[in-house]
């Protein structure tokens, strides 16, 4: 019977020499080659607004469980007070309805503006949540001013500025479906069109969202950047 081959020794057979690999622990084990997470991938970006979205659903369980006193945290106009909801509001919710109907928009919307990279979509969020709602403490009405649907006008505002500037392609289609599919919110930016919403602060948010695409997409520089023609 012929013996089995041993691991680092070699075998002769007929005119051939045959070596084998010595096994060491690192290659007992198959080699895997894992892609590592991408947040700008279509998969990745969804994951992360998933988990952003999670995050509001813990602070409404607990807003909730509170008997909403989290909602003190929200923007009133021209108060002192309300000065910190300029940061806070976007993640607090009046009722579970609120969070609920505002979701889609917020993950598709949010989604769509992280594909283009993390750090365009932490400037173009951070930059929404306070020019807009510096704006909103200064224009709005008063009473409470609470909801994601901030970052959604800023993100609905960029994402049409940034097609309108920009002039790409891919750009120009991804804002076409936005308003094709969520054109209702082009009425929240109007008067009287939804009871008990204040239109004023989705206008300020979306006109931050218009404004910050603007300065980040400009068209002048895209001008100078071609070459001349003789």
């Amino acid at each position: 019977m012929t013996e089995p081959p041993v691991p680092g020794k070699s075998v002769q057979v007929g005119r051939l020499r045959l070596q084998f690999p010595a096994i060491s622990p690192d290659n007992r084990k198959v080699a895997r080659t894992e892609q590592p997470f991408d947040p700008t991938s279509w998969s990745g970006a969804l994951i992360v607004m998933l988990a952003i979205t999670a995050v509001l659903y813990v602070i409404q369980i607990v807003n909730s469980a509170l008997s909403y006193r989290l909602d003190r945290y929200g923007l009133r106009a021209r108060t002192a007070r309300g000065l910190e909801g300029i940061v806070t509001a976007p993640f607090l919710h009046t009722t579970w309805w609120h969070l609920i109907s505002n979701t889609p928009t917020f993950v598709v919307l949010g989604w769509l503006v992280l594909l283009a990279g993390v750090r365009g979509w932490l400037i173009v969020s951070g930059s929404v949540l306070l020019l807009g709602g510096i704006a909103t403490w200064v224009a709005a009405p008063e009473g409470l001013i609470v909801g994601s649907t901030c970052l959604t006008f800023g993100w609905l505002g960029y994402l049409l500025a940034r097609a309108i500037f920009s002039r790409r392609i891919i750009w120009i289609l991804a804002a076409i479906v936005v308003v094709s599919f969520f054109s209702g919110l082009l009425g929240g930016l109007l008067p009287g069109t939804r009871s008990g919403e204040f239109w004023q602060a989705h206008l300020c948010y979306f006109l931050a969202g218009f404004a910050v695409g603007w300065l980040l997409h400009p068209r002048s520089a895209r001008k100078r950047s071609r070459p001349a023609v003789s």
